[in-house]
């Protein structure tokens, strides 16, 4: 998934443009922007855009509790 991605590691904020770059384990989330279909959107594009909560549930998991 393409997008802006920010992510606290090692007390440096990184950026990513694809969410399948960011490591495993982070500190926190900084931004979570990802790249929306422009309207009108297909059947498709609304199941793509109704997975991007759940993108986001998952990488708050990945933040230490450091």
């Amino acid at each position: 998934m393409k997008g802006n991605f920010q992510v606290l590691i090692d007390k440096k904020v990184k950026k990513f443009t694809n969410y399948e770059d960011i490591p495993k384990t982070i500190s926190e989330v900084i931004c979570f922007e990802p790249d929306f279909p422009k309207p009108p959107h297909t059947e498709e594009q609304h199941n793509f855009i109704s997975t991007f909560n759940d993108k986001l549930k998952e990488l708050l998991s990945r933040a230490s509790s450091n």
